[in-house]
Formats: structure tokens, C-alpha cells, sequence
């Protein structure tokens, strides 16, 4: 006798609802007509990506900024409308941002 023989044994009048999976929307954040500005640096030695254009609420920038540092597991911040991500990762990020449906620019190499 398996679990759902059991559970039918002792709740003779329970019916199963059904089980929806959970829907993977996409963030909502706002989208513009100009692209995002996706450019690399150097800073005291070290590689930085720097996002910047983003003309929307600092809320929603501010959320961009998470989304990007958790989907790509390194440190970040989020200062004066611009986005810095430690190190290089800019071709994950364009395609990250294409995927939300921003227009993106590579500047700087």
C-alpha cells in the first residue's frame, strides 16, 4: 500500500485539488526605446562591468541591479543611475538583457 492508498484510507472525503505549477514570469521592470549601455573598465587593477541609460525608476534599476548580481553570483552596487558589476561578465549581461527585451549597446571593445 502506497502513501495515496493510505492518505484515500484515512480521508475517505478529501478530493486532491489539482496541482498548478508555478508560472516563470519575467520581472517586470520598465522598458525603454534607448539601449542600456553595457561597457568595461578597469578600476584600481581590477575588471568592472558598467551598465548606465537606464531612463526608468531607480526602483526598478535598483531591482535590474539584483536580478543581474544574483543571476550571476559576484558583488555589485548601484550608484549615481549606473549599475557596476565586479568583473567582465559583459556578453552574460547583454544576453541577459535581451532576454528581458532591453536593447542593449556594447561600448569599449
Amino acid at each position: 500500500m502506497d502513501l495515496q492508498d493510505q492518505l484515500k484510507n484515512l480521508f475517505p472525503d478529501h478530493k486532491p485539488e489539482e496541482t498548478t505549477e508555478p508560472k516563470n514570469e519575467k520581472p517586470a521592470y520598465w522598458m525603454q526605446d534607448a539601449p542600456i549601455i553595457c561597457k568595461y573598465e578597469k578600476r584600481k587593477g581590477k575588471p568592472v562591468t558598467i551598465l548606465e541609460g537606464y531612463t526608468g525608476a531607480d526602483s526598478d534599476f535598483k531591482k535590474l541591479a539584483r536580478d543581474i548580481k544574483s543571476m550571476l553570483s559576484v558583488g555589485g552596487s548601484f550608484k549615481k543611475d549606473t549599475i557596476i558589476i565586479q568583473g567582465d561578465y559583459r556578453d552574460k549581461i547583454m544576453t541577459f538583457l535581451k532576454d528581458q527585451g532591453f536593447s542593449v549597446k556594447r561600448v569599449g571593445g
